[in-house]
């Protein structure tokens, strides 16, 4: 069984998926671009600025839910360039600065919206 988990504190979906899904102890939430939540736009124009925008969607979206970035046990993060990162790694470990999940990181070639950054997660509600 699962349900879905939605809230306005995170970028909407654009489209067919949710933001996320919990299945038993477990939560899958789809890959957040750098987007701001009210207005849909698209922030930041370098990886660090657009990695902050993701960092702050996460955060939001796990304290919209009740949870922390302790809850977080996986990341994967894509980049449109691998170059960047360090500056990308810098602003993420603000996040998760103890204790941190398990990630991946992969160079794709393109995102949605021409993003620079998406990053999506598996948080455990245990």
């Amino acid at each position: 069984m699962k349900q879905i988990l939605s809230s306005a504190a995170a970028p909407a979906a654009i489209g067919p998926y949710s933001q996320g899904v919990r299945s038993g102890s477990l939560c899958f939430f789809s890959g957040m671009l750098p987007i701001d939540p009210a207005s849909g736009a698209l922030v930041g124009e370098t990886a660090r600025e657009q990695t902050g925008q993701v960092m702050k969607n996460l955060a939001a979206l796990l304290a919209s839910l009740g949870l922390t970035p302790a809850h977080v046990v996986k990341t994967t993060v894509f980049l449109t360039d691998l170059s960047a990162f360090p500056e990308v790694n810098e602003v993420y470990g603000a996040l998760f600065s103890e204790n941190p999940p398990a990630r991946s990181c992969v160079e794709v070639s393109r995102l949605p919206k021409d993003a620079l950054v998406e990053i999506e997660c598996i948080v455990s509600v245990e």
